[in-house]
C-alpha cells in the first residue's frame, strides 16, 4: 500500500526546520543553509542537486538516496514553492530550482490562491491545490499510481499532515547546530508527534538520522 512519507527533512537540535526571516534572498532564512550542508557533501546530493562528480558515500549518502526511491508524487508548501505571497500576479516564478526541478514527477504545491498547472523539464509538473491537505493527499497519490508520496515541507506544511495523522513515515535529519529561531516543525507541546514511535537511529559524524513510523491513525 502507497505511503505519504516525509524524508531527508533537516531540522536542528532546537527543533527548527528553517532560520528565521525567510526572503528571496534568504529563502531557508538566517542560518537555515547550514541545516543542508550534509546532504550537498553526498554522492548523492552533488549528482542530483548540484549536478556535479564526486561526494562521500556512507550513512548520510544512504539516506540520501532513499530520499529518491519510491517515490511517485510531491507534495509541498506554497513556501516552499517560492517567495511570492498572495494572488499570483504573473506566471514568471515557477521554483527555487532552475528549468529543472529535482522532482521528476507530479508536485502538488497548497496555496489559497488557484493557478495553472506548471509543465517543467524533466518530468515535473507543479499542479495549485486550494482544497487542503486532504484533497491533495488523494490527488498526489492518484498520480503517484501506487508509488509512494513524499511531503517536502516547509515545516508549517508537514505538521499539517503530521497533526492529522496522514504522514506514515518521517526521517529527520537531526544536525547539530543552534538557530535559536525560525520556523519549528513540532510545537511545544504539540500533538503532531503523537502516534508516531521510532524505528530507526543512525548517527553519523555530521547528522542523527532518525525514522519515526506512524503506530495508528487518528481519525
Amino acid at each position: 500500500m502507497a505511503k505519504l512519507r516525509v524524508h531527508n527533512f533537516s531540522t536542528s537540535l532546537d527543533g527548527y526546520g528553517a532560520g528565521p526571516d525567510q526572503s528571496l534572498e534568504q529563502p531557508l532564512g538566517i542560518g537555515g543553509e547550514r541545516l543542508h550542508e550534509w546532504i550537498f557533501r553526498t554522492r548523492t546530493g552533488r549528482t542530483t542537486i548540484l549536478h556535479e562528480g564526486g561526494g562521500e558515500t556512507g550513512i548520510d549518502d544512504d539516506f540520501a538516496a532513499r530520499g529518491l526511491e519510491g517515490f511517485g508524487a510531491e507534495i509541498m508548501g506554497r513556501n516552499m514553492f517560492g517567495p511570492v505571497r498572495g494572488p499570483w500576479t504573473d506566471d514568471s516564478w515557477t521554483g527555487w530550482w532552475g528549468d529543472e526541478p529535482p522532482f521528476h514527477c507530479p508536485a502538488f504545491v497548497l496555496t489559497h490562491h488557484p493557478r495553472p498547472p506548471i509543465e517543467m523539464a524533466g518530468g515535473t509538473v507543479f499542479h495549485f491545490v486550494t482544497d487542503g491537505i486532504e484533497v491533495a493527499r488523494e490527488r498526489a497519490l492518484d498520480a503517484a499510481g501506487g508509488a509512494d508520496v513524499r511531503v517536502g515541507g516547509g515545516a508549517a506544511t508537514i505538521r499539517q499532515f503530521l497533526r492529522a495523522g496522514l504522514v506514515d513515515e518521517l526521517h529527520l535529519a537531526i544536525v547539530p547546530i543552534l538557530l535559536g529561531r525560525g520556523e519549528r516543525l513540532f510545537d511545544s507541546p504539540d500533538a503532531a508527534a503523537q502516534g508516531y514511535e521510532c524505528v530507526e537511529l543512525v548517527a553519523s559524524p555530521s547528522v542523527a538520522h532518525v525514522r519515526l513510523a506512524r503506530t495508528k491513525r487518528r481519525r
